[in-house]
């Protein structure tokens, strides 16, 4: 058994706590840097901790050398037009309060490439204790996760995705991150999950896919790392969902998840709906919000104060006899993506030969105009 055992230093979550209970029964939860012992990359080998009892998911976990789903396209039809599968997406960033300044540790970025690419990475807080900037490997991390679109060897794989990013940083540091590509033919949403952020899929009121979290133990999420021997895209989780026009995505840091249970996450879903054009950003704004109320709540039953729970971190058994609980959010970075799934005709790979003959028409740019990618970066602003 030891000989499939490796040491590595990794960098674990030093957020701040808002559980009533005194730091002393936490140890976990406050160091910053442990040396952890985890098993050969790969399989159920590597849940070391149970996945959270409110985590649903429905997805194929990875072998040690997985396939990326990199399916060949296909088409959805209807009276013979085709029709291509978009996201339109809403976002909402509320930094960690004492992190206001520099806006947080997570980036995120969203793409309209092949229809549309989400990217979520949360800095590892552990490395401030090193004099070193968290929020430096997160935003390279998504800046390089953007380049790598133009390469054809990522278009439908994310696992691939996040490895030429974190190939790419060099900046010293951590970050679990989430990437989700869609493929706009199929309908497919191809997802590589490493460590704690998550995705969830609301199809008709319910969530009905969810991605699950990756921890060595409780609060100490895998993480892609400046330094060796910490783990790798190979080891992060893929799944792949088929959407139907008019599901929402949800995709967050663990500043969402860690403070907002599923069934919440439904309702505020479903308080928007459809009717206004906006209503993506808005559900985006209202999650980040009850995120960040119920993280600063002290007596609020929080998932992540359940998992405590879960995982053996209670308050003494005298304070349990009395009816006390060990309740209180997280107070955290929170980042929030969503998007509705929407089709629409697409457009031909080559022009009608009627227009084809036509000259081209150029406009004049106007002062003032700016180049704009739709593959932008989109961080907090420092």
């Amino acid at each position: 058994m030891e000989a499939l055992m490796r040491a590595a230093s990794v960098e674990c979550h030093a957020s701040s706590l808002m559980l009533s209970l005194p730091q002393a029964h936490l140890p976990h939860l406050t160091s910053a840097k442990q040396t952890v012992r985890f098993s050969h990359r790969g399989g159920a080998a590597n849940a070391l901790v149970a996945r959270p009892s409110w985590t649903r998911t429905i997805a194929e976990k990875c072998k040690a050398s997985p396939p990326c789903y990199c399916s060949a396209a296909s088409s959805t039809a209807i009276a013979d037009q085709r029709l291509d599968f978009a996201l339109s997406v809403g976002s909402a960033v509320i930094p960690h309060p004492a992190k206001v300044e520099k806006g947080g540790e997570d980036a995120f970025f969203v793409s309209s490439h092949n229809g549309g690419v989400l990217g979520v990475a949360d800095g590892v807080s552990g490395w401030a204790e090193e004099n070193v900037d968290p929020a430096l490997f997160s935003r390279e991390l998504m800046e390089h996760a953007v380049t790598a679109l133009d390469s054809e060897a990522v278009a439908t794989c994310p696992r691939q995705l996040l490895a030429k990013a974190h190939e790419a940083t060099s900046a010293i540091g951590a970050a679990t991150a989430i990437v989700a590509i869609l493929e706009k033919e199929t309908g497919s949403l191809l997802v590589a999950n490493l460590g704690d952020c998550g995705l969830r899929i609301v199809r008709g009121g319910k969530i009905v896919f969810a991605t699950s979290t990756q921890q060595h133990y409780f609060d100490c999420p895998y993480q892609l790392s400046s330094e060796a021997g910490a783990q790798t895209s190979r080891d992060a989780m893929v799944y792949k969902a088929e959407l139907s026009p008019g599901d929402i995505v949800v995709m967050g840091s663990d500043g969402l998840f860690d403070n907002v249970y599923d069934k919440d996450i439904e309702s505020t879903v479903n308080f928007f709906g459809a009717a206004d054009g906006d209503f993506p950003q808005k559900i985006a704004s209202a999650l980040a919000s009850l995120a960040s109320k119920h993280s600063k709540d002290m007596k609020y039953e929080s998932p992540y104060s359940q998992e405590a729970v879960l995982q053996g971190y209670n308050l003494p058994l005298w304070k349990r006899l009395l009816g006390q609980k060990l309740t209180g959010g997280k107070l955290d970075d929170i980042t929030v993506l969503t998007a509705h799934v929407v089709v629409s005709p697409a457009l031909p790979k080559e022009p009608p030969a009627e227009l084809a003959q036509e000259e081209p028409l150029l406009l004049p740019v106007e002062e003032g105009d700016s180049d704009f990618s739709p593959n932008q970066l989109l961080a907090p602003a420092v």
